[in-house]
């Protein structure tokens, strides 16, 4: 199967799909928050979810638009703030920002620290590599390649997925390079020093396409997730929040925002 035609395809097919199906919510009158201040955290490091664009600066991307728009629906002033991964769930957590947004897979071990919004999007995982990459074409392929190195940031999805889904299932693996960000790995892979690295699909095409041919996306997809925002527990914000994205899902916003930065936005133009 030719992943970049068939894999990409039924992805974008099924994100749509999920974006349109309608939360149990209606689309009535929205809470009004009364324009009070929400300060939101990202990192800024998954395209087309959300990034800096390098031309302009600006901090752009489907969790943007999404958020400003959750705002207006429920009246709130967003204050953006900049936080790495590694910190960003506890900082949440400890109250220091109100949202966080990162392409956040929502699962239970996480749970136990913050609270989620309904999901808002449905991914799945493949292998990032450089384009001329011959010696392997998907995860078990890659998983016999002795030589393979792949690039990793602690505590997220793609790396547990390397650990159980494409190696031994040991997290001290020293064919695991570990690193603080996750666009460290992708700068990584593009030297050389590592030889792929997992990614969601919705990261990977932002990557593929701003590489100028350099990265392509190879094998079959290792699992699927659903993201959701991030809330300290027991917010107020989280029912508003949710009955935006219900909002959102039912009047065709949500489509819109999927098509605007997975089918017509391309990176680097």
């Amino acid at each position: 199967m030719n992943h970049r035609m068939s894999n990409t395809g039924l992805f974008l097919a099924g994100l749509l799909a999920f974006v349109l199906m309608p939360l149990a919510a209606s689309a009535e009158a929205l809470p009004d928050l009364g324009g009070r201040k929400v300060v939101v955290v990202t990192e800024n490091a998954y395209p087309p979810l959300q990034f800096v664009d390098p031309r302009t600066g600006e901090q752009k991307g489907w969790e943007y638009d999404a958020m400003n728009e959750i705002a207006k629906r429920l009246n709130f002033e967003v204050e953006y703030r900049n936080a790495s991964w590694d910190v960003m769930i506890q900082a949440v957590a400890d109250g220091q920002y109100d949202i966080g947004m990162n392409g956040i897979t929502i699962n239970d071990e996480r749970k136990a620290k913050i609270d989620f919004s309904g999901p808002y999007m449905r991914s799945e995982q493949f292998m990032l590599v450089r384009a001329d990459e011959t010696r392997f074409t998907d995860a078990k392929s890659f998983a016999a390649f002795a030589a393979g190195l792949i690039g990793a940031q602690p505590g997220t999805t793609p790396f547990y997925t390397t650990v159980y889904s494409v190696l031994d299932g040991d997290e001290q693996n020293p064919r695991i390079k570990l690193f603080e960000t996750f666009g460290a790995t992708i700068l990584a892979l593009i030297s050389g020093d590592v030889d792929a690295v997992l990614t969601d699909g919705t990261a990977g095409e932002g990557y593929v396409e701003s590489s100028g041919g350099g990265l392509k996306m190879i094998g079959g997809p290792l699992g699927s997730e659903d993201f959701g925002f991030i809330f300290q527990k027991g917010s107020d914000l989280i029912a508003p929040v949710d009955a935006a994205i219900a909002a959102m899902q039912a009047d065709g916003a949500m489509e819109k925002l999927t098509v605007k930065w997975f089918r017509d936005y391309k990176m680097g133009e």
